[in-house]
């Protein structure tokens, strides 16, 4: 397309098509994207779009669905059920739910049974002990947190399924815009938790999805 190369192979290397990731694109890409990637009769999605982006995508795509807390365009249906298992989704604070739900919303669409839970973080941790049954069940479990993202930690102390932990913007200056979480999360000495980058709900979602397919339930239980 001379300022895209999309990529229409990768549903088949992967299970997913290409996904839009929006900032940095113009109005006018992310549209003409759209509309080419809709010649392969698929799943399209559109990440961190705004509404602004999902309103020209409508005029021209009137089936358009948008998950505004989740920032994500949606074009096509959802995969049928393919993971296993629950994938619980898990937040420190009710600030750090837009990224909560790009993940929920990227691995619902995917194909997978979806639990959330949200605002248990560190401050008031009683609140995600007063849910110790859903972590101990939950096939896969994204935790996303900011300030100083300590809560995947804990809940990597806790249970045997693997841990995706996914550092916020969220905090105050000293946070450096989610540096802070992305160091404690990196630091983490709970083991089984991996972590992907600052604001990265898709990353998690996605890869939470192919844990979910490839790892039955009660594998090792």
């Amino acid at each position: 397309m001379g300022f895209a190369k999309l990529d229409t192979h990768r549903a088949l290397r992967k299970g997913f098509a290409e996904v839009i990731f929006c900032p940095g694109k113009t109005i006018d890409q992310i549209v003409r994207i759209v509309e080419k990637l809709k010649e392969e009769d698929g799943i399209i999605l559109a990440t961190k779009a705004s509404g602004e982006i999902y309103e020209a995508v409508r005029r021209v795509n009137k089936d358009a669905l948008y998950y505004e807390t989740a920032r994500i365009i949606l074009l096509g249906k959802p995969k049928k059920r393919a993971g296993k298992g629950t994938i619980l989704i898990v937040s420190g604070g009710t600030s750090d739910i837009p990224i909560a739900e790009e993940a929920a919303v990227t691995a619902e669409i995917m194909g997978n049974k979806l639990e959330r839970l949200y605002d248990v973080g560190v401050a008031g941790v009683h609140r995600l002990f007063d849910h110790k049954e859903r972590l101990f069940l939950a096939n896969v479990i994204i935790v996303v947190a900011g300030m100083e993202g300590a809560l995947s930690s804990i809940v990597g102390g806790m249970v045997e399924a693997p841990v995706i932990a996914v550092p916020t913007s969220v905090g105050y200056g000293a946070s450096f815009k989610g540096l802070s979480a992305l160091l404690t999360m990196l630091n983490s000495c709970a083991p089984g938790v991996v972590v992907v980058n600052i604001d990265n709900g898709f990353g998690a979602g996605y890869f939470a999805g192919i844990i979910n397919r490839l790892h039955p339930v009660g594998a090792s239980r």
